[in-house]
């Protein structure tokens, strides 16, 4: 069963899936920081051959990680 952690934004890395307060859910493939020339702003992207999707947010904006499977 996953579980799901609370961690900020500016801390994720690649290869984690994350669970948007929409409750979409996906893998982490890239997180670009700072973005939009903001060192406050990251953009978390999802590149995968079906779907690319890009989530800008706040460095310390708080978002669910998954742990486990």
């Amino acid at each position: 069963m996953a579980i799901w952690e609370t961690a900020t934004a500016g801390a994720l890395a690649r290869g984690v899936t994350v669970r948007l307060s929409s409750g979409a859910e996906f893998e982490v493939a890239r997180v670009d920081s700072p973005f939009l020339g903001m060192d406050q702003m990251v953009c978390l992207i999802e590149d995968t051959p079906t779907r690319w999707h890009a989530y800008p947010t706040m460095r310390d904006a708080e978002v669910e990680i998954r742990r486990g499977a």
